[in-house]
């Protein structure tokens, strides 16, 4: 198997048995925010756009690049369809002009006329745009699991689907918390330690799991060339900063005792014949790693280029003015009246305040969009009314795939996360709120049950899912899953992260 990395995480896979592009992503996304790091744009990417099948992990728009799909990728090949619960996916590569689907179900292993596709599938409202996975590819000579940036919540399905020749796993940030919140300045710098540490260490659970004879850190960091943006880029291994690069994450690997990682760029080639890995690289080792050790110069050069770009982009964000209320209104209200269960997770009003007299008050209490007069909220974001015009004029059904990822915001809170919150913003259609209210009604898996210290704990997270007989970790009396470090007060069994999540729990006798 020959596997070529074209950044971020795409990838041509060469098997014996036909060939898969994975996630190609080559076009700024998030309103210009995101690049992929280090750079793409010079790889030649003819020898790539004829596969035979096609693989797209999800919607995210660093994972799914309609404008190359649609430009280079040839449309007969076939798309390995993962198991959603609602077709968005298939819906949007139909519109590219993708007609050929393989349709596969969740963990379950397809034959393609010798290659073996297995797509892990994961479908809470949380997981990317209601909707995320993993791929699983084996062709007689070497067996890898691409995980991208999915977060399986059952290891014991990742384990029974080995071994592994090769990991592909996300270790570093890829969302706006804390950078976008306006948090005081300890604090946000107290949160932004913790997660930079808490993401690699779930990077590296996922790895201790898998077992793979060989680990590839991908999926991130991107890099954020726009003016406004540029301080989040990690220059110095900063600490608390989120975004840290492969290098950074190679060295708390082998911190841990795990040597078995390595670097790679785009355009870099990695060879697999079961567990004997070759990498080849497309330049000298000091070109390789200018990007990491010249990290500032190297992102002045990158940014230069695409200045004209950005300034065209930032350009066509509005075409005149629209009365947010009266736009957001006939969209919005009816949404809110179809979703009582995220509604009442909410319980209170969301604030979208453009710097002007029309901030937009969304109100889950009474199911209605109006003008916000400044009475308490429960989120409020302030956003460039360009944006929000935007976002109506394309009548984007996902602002999280949009706006909140492009950090090009601030966020503040009154209290703990609400997941509630952004849930609804990535379900602006009746579709997909309808998918959200049925998963909420049925999230829970009753019945389960496990006991550990002293304690009787349900055994699936309310939060995603997860499987805490092996995510999670009991001290002080505070059970953590670390899928994602949501915490629970175990005497009383109050979510410490979020105020809509409680955890079934009793002390045993």
């Amino acid at each position: 198997m020959r596997m070529t990395f074209l950044g971020h995480v795409g990838f041509h896979v060469e098997t014996a048995h036909g060939s898969v592009l994975c996630d190609p992503w080559f076009t700024p996304a998030y309103f210009g925010s995101w690049f992929p790091f280090p750079r793409n744009d010079g790889l030649d990417v003819a020898p790539f756009v004829t596969p035979e099948y096609l693989y797209v992990s999800h919607l995210h728009h660093d994972h799914f690049d309609p404008e190359f799909l649609a430009r280079h990728v040839d449309k007969r090949a076939r798309v390995l369809l993962p198991d959603f619960g609602v077709p968005l996916l298939e819906r949007a590569l139909r519109s590219l002009g993708f007609q050929h689907f393989v349709r596969t179900r969740h963990a379950e292993p397809v034959d393609l006329d010798g290659l073996e596709v297995t797509i892990l599938a994961m479908t809470a409202p949380a997981d990317g745009p209601l909707g995320d996975s993993a791929i699983v590819l084996d062709d007689g000579t070497a067996r890898v699991l691409n995980q991208n940036d999915a977060r399986p919540g059952d290891p014991d399905v990742l384990q029974r689907l080995g071994p592994y020749d090769a990991h592909i796993v996300q270790f570093s940030g890829a969302i706006w918390y804390p950078v976008a919140y306006d948090f005081p300045p300890d604090e946000k710098d107290r949160l932004a330690r913790d997660k930079r540490v808490n993401q690699m260490a779930r990077a590296r659970q996922y790895i201790e799991w898998v077992k793979a004879a060989n680990v590839f850190p991908a999926a991130g960091p991107p890099c954020f060339l726009d003016d406004a943006l540029f301080a989040l880029n990690d220059f110095d291994r900063d600490p608390a900063n989120i975004f840290p690069d492969q290098t950074v994450f190679l060295e708390e690997l082998r911190a841990h005792g795990i040597d078995r990682g390595h670097l790679i760029v785009p355009g870099s080639v990695v060879g697999l014949d079961g567990p004997h890995c070759r990498v080849e690289h497309p330049e000298p080792e000091h070109a390789v790693m200018r990007p990491f050790v010249d990290k500032r110069a190297y992102l002045h050069e990158y940014r230069a280029g695409w200045r004209d770009w950005l300034d065209a982009e930032k350009a066509g964000w509005s075409h005149g003015r629209r009365e947010l209320v009266g736009a957001l209104a006939p969209w919005f209200e009816p949404l809110l009246e179809a979703a009582p269960v995220t509604s009442a997770g909410v319980a209170g009003v969301v604030v979208l305040d453009t710097g002007d007299d029309d901030a937009v008050a969304i109100d889950f209490v009474d199911s209605r969009v109006r003008r916000w007069t400044g009475e308490p909220y429960v989120y409020k974001v302030d956003v460039d009314r360009r944006l929000v015009e935007a976002l109506i004029e394309r009548h984007v059904e996902d602002w999280v795939n949009s706006l909140f990822l492009s950090c090009r915001f601030t966020a503040h809170r009154a209290g703990p996360f609400n997941e509630h919150v952004m849930t609804f913003f990535k379900a602006l259609a009746p579709e997909r709120i309808a998918y959200v209210e049925r998963c909420l009604r049925s999230a829970r898996k009753a019945g389960e049950f496990f006991e550990r210290d002293g304690w009787r704990i349900e055994r699936w997270c309310p939060h995603r899912q997860a499987d805490l007989t092996r995510f999670g970790e009991i001290a002080d009396g505070v059970l953590t899953c670390s899928l994602h470090h949501w915490q629970f007060d175990l005497e009383t069994g109050q979510c410490l992260t979020s105020d809509d999540r409680r955890l079934r729990c009793e002390r045993v006798e």
